[in-house]
Parts: structure tokens; C-alpha cells; sequence
């Protein structure tokens, strides 16, 4: 498996991946009108993918660092999860800058909690969305640093 930047070419791909996570796990919550754009926020400063070798087209993972040093946009495909792959994800960008991190994951996210914390992100906080959980109500996020 190769961890590589994003390219504009990579985008068809990182959607259909984020559809099979969209199924399994609802994220994001509600599925956005511009995918492609919504992996692609205005404050993007770079973005990965993993894709397997030598199979080029196929996106087993993805994440995003915007310019204010937020991690977003982090999947595994459901077929490449329990490997190491969101670890190798967020060592990928942590190696891009030395500069600490942040990220914000939904209450909902339960899994993704336990791994940040148990990967020594500190949680600095929690507020109210302005989007919605799945009841319905503005989601619980809780926002994280990165360890030292």
C-alpha cells in the first residue's frame, strides 16, 4: 500500500470510497450535494490518499490538513480497516509539519474516539454543532490535539 498527495485525478475515486464509508458508518452524516467539493474545503492546504500497489484507481483511505493545521476528511474504506491505515493516515500528516494538530470528531463517533485517544489526542473541548446528528439534534463535537 502506497500513501501518496492527492491529485484532482484522484477525486472519482475518493468519492466512491466515501460512499462505501458513508454507508457503513454514516460519514459524513448527511451525504453532501458536491462530494468532490466536500473533500475539498477552501482552507485545504494538502490532502493524501492510500491506494494498493500497483492497483492505481482505488482508494483504501484519505485525509485532508487544512491551513489552520485541522486533520479532516479521514476514512478507511470498510474493506481496508483494522491494518493501521487511519494511524498511518495521521503519521503521514503529522510528518508534513511539526507543528501540533487539532481535529474535531462528532459524539456519534465512538470508534474514532477511542482511537484518537488511545493515540494520545488530548480533548480540549466540546460544543454544538450547527449541523445535525442522527436524532436529529445539533451534534455533540468534541475537539482534539495532537499528542507532543
Amino acid at each position: 500500500m502506497e500513501i501518496r498527495d492527492r491529485t484532482p485525478l484522484d477525486l472519482d475515486a475518493c468519492v466512491k470510497a466515501l460512499a462505501e464509508v458513508q454507508a457503513v458508518d454514516r460519514y459524513p452524516v448527511d451525504w453532501p450535494s458536491d462530494p468532490g467539493r466536500w473533500l475539498t474545503p477552501a482552507d485545504l492546504a494538502r490532502a493524501w490518499i492510500a491506494e494498493p500497489v500497483p492497483q492505481a484507481g482505488v482508494v483504501l483511505g484519505h485525509v485532508a490538513l487544512t491551513e489552520d493545521l485541522e486533520i479532516t476528511r479521514l476514512f478507511v474504506a470498510p474493506a481496508a480497516r483494522g491494518g493501521g491505515l487511519a494511524a498511518r493516515l495521521i503519521d503521514t500528516v503529522r510528518a508534513a509539519t511539526h507543528l501540533p494538530l487539532k481535529l474535531q470528531v462528532s459524539s456519534e463517533g465512538q470508534a474514532a474516539i477511542r482511537f484518537y485517544e488511545r493515540s494520545g489526542w488530548r480533548r480540549i473541548g466540546s460544543d454544538r454543532a450547527d449541523w445535525l446528528n442522527a436524532a436529529g439534534e445539533p451534534a455533540l463535537v468534541h475537539h482534539y490535539v495532537s499528542p507532543p
